[in-house]
């Protein structure tokens, strides 16, 4: 067997690195409060532009083991069930002006309700279960006004539809679709491919508001997912995954899909950006400190400066989003005693993270 060896010089590059990305991992959050108290897991919220309401979606009844969407009056903190209540749900976002809101289901599925009880008998069996995203292929973008009335479909195409946003002035919708892996427009190659991993025919699309002139923007055999809207609608941001899955890296282009550019190079796990209300950086989690060990980091927009570590809890800290103004964080952490995923939500310093970029 060959041994390899790292020379002291590498070694303390790789400590110097490390050393420098901890170094302002404090007072970026202060204040911290957990926001979600009743529910049995929540997260991925999101405000909208009036920072008057927060959509999320969260495990709560019994008889539905998977996610379902609920929107929060910020005011008054009343929560109302803005999703069907059959089926998964994820990836909710408020209209920026108007009483709607957008999320993905899989309610219009017929085998809805046997996947429900066949999750539901597989947790009581004590059965475990490695975490992996679902890519349903029953997964549709749907509309819902405040009430959770008059659902529209967006969408209406077999294949994974989700990771849905307007832009900022609403009218148009940025998603991810492995769509074209069931209409026949796969190659022999990439058919393959999907069938080893569903998740490698994933790519953005835009398209209008009422879901007319979609368009697929990224061009690849790897997962290109979770886009949003800079603050001005001009650029988009996402992570693409590498084609072995194992690692992820931030990239943005512009919203017809040109000038595609990567912004982080960490080689690790690095996903679900987020673009701050200045449009000067984009905060983001990664592994970069160890397998399951999520911590939120920021980088400049056009990735010229090293990324700064955020948090430094252990465990997940993830799905961060700024509230419209951008003083506050909301964001996704295990850091409660069942180690359950829930939201947190505190303070930020804009500040802070203007001087540890260097930016002005």
């Amino acid at each position: 067997m060959r041994k390899f060896t790292r020379s002291s010089s590498e070694f303390c590059s790789i400590l110097i690195f490390l050393a420098a990305l901890n170094a302002n991992a404090a007072d970026f959050i202060t204040d911290e409060q957990q926001l979600s108290v009743k529910e049995k897991r929540a997260g991925e919220a999101y405000y909208r532009a009036d920072s008057k309401w927060m959509i999320y979606q969260a495990e709560v009844a019994d008889d539905n083991p998977f996610y379902q969407i609920f929107l929060k009056n910020i005011d008054s903190g009343a929560v109302t069930q803005v999703s069907p209540g059959t089926g998964k749900t994820t990836c909710a976002w408020v209209h920026p002006s108007q009483e709607k809101v957008l999320f993905s289901s899989t309610h219009d599925d017929k085998e809805a309700k046997a996947k429900m009880a066949a999750e539901i008998e597989r947790r009581k069996a004590g059965e475990q279960k490695s975490y992996a995203w679902d890519y349903d292929e029953y997964y549709d973008i749907y509309e819902t006004d405040f009430s959770g009335g008059h659902i529209k479909n967006l969408t209406n195409t077999l294949g994974y539809d989700a990771e849905a946003s307007w832009s900022p002035d609403g009218k148009l919708i940025a998603f991810a679709s492995n769509r074209r892996a069931y209409n026949g427009e796969l190659s022999e190659e990439e058919t393959a491919l999907f069938k080893a991993n569903p998740a490698s025919m994933i790519d953005i699309y835009i398209m209008d508001a009422d879901g007319a002139n979609v368009k697929r923007l990224t061009q690849t055999k790897s997962y290109d997912g979770g886009p949003f809207f800079s603050p001005d609608g001009k650029r988009i941001v996402w992570r693409r995954f590498s084609e072995n899955g194992r690692e992820a890296e931030i990239f943005t282009m512009n919203i017809d899909g040109s000038d595609q550019k990567q912004i982080t190079r960490l080689n690790m796990m690095s996903w679900a950006p987020f673009y701050h209300p200045s449009g000067k950086y984009i905060i983001f989690a990664t592994n970069v400190h160890g397998h399951r060990n999520f911590e939120l980091y920021i980088v400049d927009t056009d990735g010229q400066k090293e990324s700064v570590r955020v948090t430094d809890k252990d465990g997940f800290d993830g799905l961060p989003v700024f509230t419209p103004d951008g003083n506050y964080i909301t964001w996704t952490s295990d850091r409660t005693p069942g180690k359950k995923g829930l939201l947190f939500h505190g303070k930020w310093n804009h500040q802070k993270a203007l001087e540890s970029l260097s930016l002005k």
